[in-house]
């Protein structure tokens, strides 16, 4: 790989990371003009739109994928990009920003306890200790530890996190589908579980307007948020998730994900440029989550050298056993 390649692969998940955690701090004002299902709508309406415009030049082979796996593609997008989405902004309404990244962040940890549980795929020791860790952290943040994270944030953040935290479970689904369809590169998967799961979404608002659970957005209340709305539905929805998957074809999965560490990161240095310093307990329990993501990392990318390690021989070996044969 080239030097420029690498450069452009570390930007690319700069500017994914960056775009996730200005994410929490945009939207929770235009929460209140716009509930969380109609936000989730729009957002993706928007988003949609960029997908089909990425892929039309692929000619007719990703419409024949989507309708052939249409129904599937359509779950997994619903919960990556319904459930997940959904539960996260009702979680922001009850938190703040902060929480939301550092919460988000803990999602690839996550993702290894759930293979644990359904695949039967044990993660190592180290594994679940930094695990034990994020969690830590994340309790420290939300102030269900100490009280401190909370009670300086408002009344009741905990409801919130705890919110976001089960939506994340949306997202691990989603992104657990990726080996369920080997014919859909990362591209076509984002583009056309966008696409799939949007009349899904649709339903979803409208059946929960007539039910009362959520309320149409008003004429004033778009025009109000409208900006915020455009910039969600573009960056941390279409570019973050373009920029993201570019990163991890330059530079590998391992490394992709360690850049997730920056996601709570980027929240905190905005939020304190927007005024907002954190308090001691969120800012330890960031730390903690952080630094059990590192360790994560770390510990993954040693493992896979050494298994590429253990593997790269065997072609020498057999190449030798067929030169001792054949002299």
């Amino acid at each position: 790989m080239s030097t420029r390649q690498r450069l452009l692969g570390i930007a690319a998940l700069l500017i994914a990371t960056s775009g996730w955690g200005s994410l929490f701090l945009v939207s929770k004002g235009a929460l209140h003009h716009v509930e969380p299902v109609w936000f989730t709508l729009i957002r993706y309406s928007l988003s949609a739109l960029l997908f089909v415009l990425l892929i039309l030049p692929r000619g007719a082979a990703p419409w024949r994928k989507l309708r052939q796996h249409a129904g599937p593609l359509a779950l997994r997008g619903a919960a990556g990009f319904g459930v997940f989405s959904v539960m996260l902004l009702v979680g922001l309404a009850h938190s703040v920003p902060s929480h939301g990244a550092v919460i988000i962040a803990t999602t690839p940890m996550t993702t290894q306890l759930v293979r644990w549980a359904l695949d039967g795929a044990r993660p190592s020791r180290t594994t679940l200790l930094t695990s034990a860790l994020a969690l830590l952290g994340v309790a420290i943040v939300s102030g269900l530890l100490f009280g401190g994270g909370a009670a300086s944030a408002g009344p009741g953040t905990l409801f919130g996190d705890a919110i976001a935290f089960a939506g994340t479970l949306g997202w691990v689904w989603y992104t657990r589908g990726t080996t369920r369809f080997p014919e859909l590169d990362v591209i076509e998967y984002t583009a056309l579980t966008v696409l799939a799961s949007w009349p899904v979404l649709l339903a979803a608002a409208i059946g929960a307007t007539l039910l009362g659970w959520s309320a149409a957005p008003s004429a004033e209340g778009l025009r109000l948020s409208w900006q915020v709305l455009l910039f969600v539905g573009v960056v941390p929805s279409a570019i973050s998730v373009l920029a993201f998957n570019y990163g991890v074809r330059n530079l590998g999965a391992v490394t992709g994900t360690a850049f997730l560490n920056f996601v709570p990161v980027s929240a905190l240095l905005m939020s304190a440029a927007m005024g907002r310093l954190p308090t001691v307990n969120e800012a330890v329990g960031m730390a903690m989550v952080v630094a059990a993501l590192l360790i994560h990392t770390a510990s993954s990318r040693k493992a896979s050298a050494a298994a590429a390690a253990r593997i790269a021989p065997a072609p020498q070996n057999y190449q030798r056993t067929c030169g001792a044969t054949t002299s």
